[in-house]
């Protein structure tokens, strides 16, 4: 079946998805992109509702936007702020947003949404596309960890509040190196159930889509404050450049 980039957005709500995500708090990565964009131009990938792309905005930074999911997109619009930030419908392995940038954002793991190999290195192509000389293409993503699967299955708590437990539930298929998804909310209200497919890669395998993309990695820290990458990590956010010349 064709990859079909709006998927997402039609099989979980957009109120649904806030709601679900409401307990990430954006405060450091918000810092570190501040920090990296040097004052210029964002573009973010998988722009999603805003959870990044509005407070980046609030610090003063011009953003703009690709997202598969015109609902997510409308959502977007409504919030304060939100019709000022440029977004693109389309599959962010290929669209194009108008204009040079000098940081490319792919959050939240948003890297394996795409459906295999050949689309996250024309993903990584198109961010240095988007970029002026020496702009940056950040990425954050979690590390694959094989042995958490038995029997090629896992189930792990996301999240557990007073008013609302999310649980994983993930099949494993390493031949493709994809994972099928489904994050289950309990609250008191009822169940949401948030389904998702996942095409890993490991950071090794990134680094040498930026290489083909022409790009050189800069920076790989375990989280968004800058802690070291190190064996036991479990996450990274990774930043690729651009060169200055050809």
């Amino acid at each position: 079946m064709p990859f079909d980039a709006s998927e997402y957005g039609r099989q979980i709500p957009a109120d649904i998805y806030d709601e679900a995500f409401a307990h990430l708090d954006p405060t450091a990565a918000v810092e570190r992109l501040v920090k990296l964009a040097d004052g210029g131009p964002v573009c973010e990938f998988g722009v999603g509702t805003g959870r990044l792309a509005l407070p980046l905005q609030e610090r003063g930074l011009t953003v703009a936007g690709v997202e598969g999911s015109p609902v997510m997109a409308a959502r977007l619009r409504d919030k304060p702020g939100g019709e000022r930030i440029e977004v693109a419908i389309g599959d962010f392995a290929v669209t194009r947003v108008q204009g040079e940038f000098a940081l490319v954002l792919l959050a939240f793991n948003t890297i394996f949404a795409l459906p295999d190999q050949a689309a996250q290195v024309a993903c990584f192509r198109n961010a240095a596309a988007h970029l002026r000389p020496g702009g940056r293409f950040v990425v954050e993503a979690w590390v694959p960890d094989l042995a958490a699967f038995r029997s090629g299955a896992a189930l792990r708590p996301v999240q557990v509040a007073q008013d609302a437990v999310m649980l994983e539930a993930a099949l494993l298929h390493p031949a493709e190196q994809r994972m099928t998804t489904t994050k289950i909310r309990l609250t008191g209200t009822g169940v949401d159930l948030l389904p998702a497919n996942h095409r890993y890669a490991w950071p090794a395998e990134l680094d040498l889509m930026a290489q083909l993309a022409g790009m050189a990695r800069e920076h790989r820290w375990e989280d968004w404050t800058g802690r070291p990458f190190t064996d036991g990590s479990r996450e990274h956010v990774s930043v690729y450049r651009r060169p200055v010349r050809p």
